[in-house]
């Protein structure tokens, strides 16, 4: 069973106003990745990158959203 890890990527997205839809578009992942990381399953470190960088946030700001 994959193990939950709590992240802020939901409210992160939400007070940007993006939608899952268009992060997902923007990060070249599936609508499902997003929704899945979004309700706490881990996810690969290329698939966070993606994330990161489609939020507009540099690499260093990781822990803003994939606190450890």
């Amino acid at each position: 069973m994959e193990k939950m890890k709590a992240n802020k990527l939901k409210e992160y997205r939400e007070q940007k106003l993006i939608s899952k839809s268009e992060l997902a578009r923007e990060a070249e992942i599936s609508l499902v990745t997003i929704d899945r990381i979004e309700k706490g399953y881990d996810c690969r470190l290329s698939t966070k990158r993606k994330i990161i960088e489609a939020l507009g946030l540099d690499i260093d700001d990781k822990e803003e959203i994939f606190p450890e």
